[in-house]
């Protein structure tokens, strides 16, 4: 894989192939930049500028995008390319190609002219700049900037009586104020041109108003059952005069900072040079893995209430979320080497552990977390254990002594008693959890009063996660020299009730969840395998490898339950009811390869062929990463044929497994 994505006129050859492909960059506080190749919105999370008004949270739309028309002696050419209700502008039939490398980059040819575009955001700022290159050709030209301005939600549609803002202009910088939030400055920059007032252009009945971006029809949203349109704020254009052969350089900046005391071509020196930091940091000379090392950077943000970094569980949509977080820490931040990250994504979770219960997610909001979760908990055990394998210096100890150990031991005491959402320890050692309409797995779709995965009783990812923890408590209290709260005794009484209650002798493999006896094939068996301290025998977990790999593996990950069983759903497609009920019936997920491969590369005892078959399954990903959102792996894909991004376009969890296991074969 180059270390840069490079895309001719053959992947977008019609607006509907270039509004498959698509692209996001992130700020580093939760607000993000996102749009498609050929150059316009298919969702209604596609922007310019996504800000977190309350960083990573309370995402609104600021700046939708730029678009851009060109007039050589009266030929004008317009270069925006977006769906409407009836018709469509298609500018990306002037596009040559699209670069991504670390910014996206268009680069248009119009008569002897030639433009590049680019964008990029002020890291750790709700900011951004688009850039422009002009090489003009033998005639004088004008150039025309039409930026699309909005105040809404990320994710929601707007009606156009409701975008209303006061404007002044002051020398070359626009200032908004939506009426929504008095207390909110959009403040938006030219480098060059000038200001002209789109009311005063005369209307016709083909165009009513210049006023606003009218009935924008968003592709891919209306394939999941959104049927509406959104509309945005245009108030002024920039134009730009450009003599013959002259080569122009030039920008605007779009920003709710009070200031800016950079130039966009400054902003985006300063991002990239940041991104090779990063890169040379992890130190892979491997265009796979620095690819990944990239996109692992994008969840790694900034959380305002804890003053601390905290992991986003995925783009375009997700907020923080502890059991994604903990899953995707070893990946993201511990084989990327971004230490002091990981100590403060701890220490973040750390302040929120409530009754023994890590949080569940933090709402898109200025609310409590949420805490419905049974296994945030303890994956949070393997993300503390896996920090001190990678560092292990006498420093990280003492960090975790001081600040993380009493909230195991809180988390150990709460589910070897009783704690909130039925979550508990049993007699026999093991961990029971959820009740009446409670969801409180990985699996954990309701509709309405319809739970669609219903596992209460004792997940099997759950014991093997908890037998981890036990494991992990007996080393760190030897190491600290703590009260010894018996958890050996403990590990050895729940290994024994884990192999007597959870083989299914019928299916050579684990049930799903027992006291519900559920024996369903699902992937959760896995982690019964992958986990550091291995609960069962080496035989067993050969056959619960043999199983998933014949009843799960679909290329770009595990589906969620065999292809075989009868309520088995094949695509994830339509409106959200449909999509709800086939989230976990089915549907392939990217993270999942993951536990699969480790497991896989376990039971063979990481030998030769085992690591071939290993690389040959994670190079897949190397495509996929060109397809849907540039750089990025997916949530979910179907589960048949396993081609298409489905859920969020990008999920740190599997990037983060995807990079893990990575560096866990390349070791070999």
């Amino acid at each position: 894989m180059e270390k840069k994505y490079s895309y001719g006129r053959g992947s977008f050859k019609t607006i509907e192939a270039g509004n498959e492909l698509s692209w996001m960059i992130g700020n580093g506080i939760g607000g993000y930049a996102n749009s498609t190749v050929a150059g316009g919105s298919a969702i209604m999370h596609h922007g310019y500028l996504i800000a977190a008004l309350n960083p990573p949270v309370n995402r609104f739309l600021i700046l939708t995008k730029t678009q851009e028309e060109v007039d050589i002696n009266g030929r004008r050419y317009d270069l925006s390319s977006q769906q409407y209700i009836k018709t469509s502008k298609n500018g990306h039939e002037y596009l040559e190609k699209f670069i991504f490398d670390s910014i996206p980059e268009y680069h248009y040819r119009v008569e002897d002219v030639k433009i590049k575009k680019s964008i990029s955001m002020d890291y750790g700022h709700n900011t951004v700049a688009i850039c422009y290159e002009i090489q003009n050709g033998i005639e004088d030209l004008n150039f025309k900037i039409i930026p699309l301005f909005n105040y809404r939600l990320s994710g929601e549609s707007i009606e156009k009586s409701n975008l209303r803002f006061d404007k002044v202009i002051e020398n070359n910088k626009l200032i908004l104020t939506p009426e929504k939030n008095k207390e909110l400055k959009i403040s938006f920059y030219t480098s060059q041109g000038d200001y002209y007032d789109r009311s005063l252009i005369p209307t016709t009945m083909a165009t009513p108003n210049y006023l606003f971006e009218e009935n924008q029809y968003y592709m891919i949203d209306n394939r999941t059952g959104f049927l509406g349109v959104d509309n945005h704020y245009t108030p002024y254009e920039v134009n730009i005069n450009i003599k013959a052969k002259e080569i122009k350089k030039f920008y605007v900046i779009c920003t709710l900072e009070d200031e800016i005391n950079k130039t966009g071509f400054e902003i985006e020196k300063k991002y990239k040079n940041r991104i090779n930091t990063l890169i040379e940091k992890a130190g892979y000379n491997d265009n796979f893995a620095n690819n990944l090392v990239k996109a692992a950077d994008h969840f790694i943000v900034y959380r305002k209430s804890t003053g601390l970094k905290t992991i986003l569980a995925g783009y375009p949509w997700f907020t923080d979320w502890g059991r994604d977080t903990m899953i995707a820490f070893e990946g993201l931040v511990l084989c990327t080497k971004r230490f002091e990250d990981a100590r403060e994504i701890l220490e973040s979770f750390s302040k929120y552990v409530k009754n023994g219960l890590v949080p569940n997610l933090f709402p898109d909001a200025n609310t409590e977390p949420l805490y419905n979760t049974v296994d945030a908990s303890l994956w949070y055990f393997q993300a503390v254990y896996k920090y001190l394998k990678y560092t292990g210096n006498e420093e990280d100890y003492k960090f975790i002594e001081e600040k993380i150990y009493d909230k195991l031991v809180e988390i150990f005491k709460s589910y070897s008693s009783k704690t909130d959402f039925s979550i508990g320890m049993d007699e026999d050692g093991l961990i029971f959890a959820g009740s009446g309409l409670d969801q409180v797995t990985w699996m954990d779709v309701r509709v309405g009063d319809i739970v669609v995965t219903p596992r209460h009783g004792k997940p099997v990812e759950i014991n093997a996660l908890w037998y981890n923890a036990l494991c992990i408590m007996e080393e760190l209290r030897i190491r600290f020299n703590k009260e010894n709260l018996y958890y050996k005794e403990l590990s050895l009484k729940v290994k024994d009730s884990f192999n007597k209650k959870f083989w299914n002798k019928d299916k050579q493999c684990l049930f799903d969840v027992i006291d519900e006896d559920d024996d369903k094939i699902r992937p959760n068996q896995l982690w019964a395998v992958s986990l550091p301290f291995s609960i069962l025998d080496r035989e067993k977990e050969k056959q619960i490898v043999d199983a998933s790999y014949k009843h799960l593996y679909s290329t770009y990950g595990l589906r969620s339950l065999s292809f075989m069983d009868k309520e088995f759903k094949d695509k994830y497609i339509g409106e959200l009811f449909k999509r709800d009920l086939a989230y976990h019936m089915g549907t392939t997920w990217g993270f999942l390869i993951g536990p699969f491969i480790t497991s896989y590369c376990k039971v063979n005892n990481y030998d030769e062929k085992a690591i071939i078959k290993a690389k040959e399954m994670l190079s897949v990903f190397e495509d996929h990463m060109r397809d849907g959102c540039i750089n990025g792996i997916a949530e979910i894909f179907d589960g048949e044929f396993s081609s298409t991004s489905r859920g969020c376009y990008s999920q740190a969890w599997s990037v983060g497994e995807v990079l893990r296991v990575y560096c866990d074969i390349n070791k070999y």
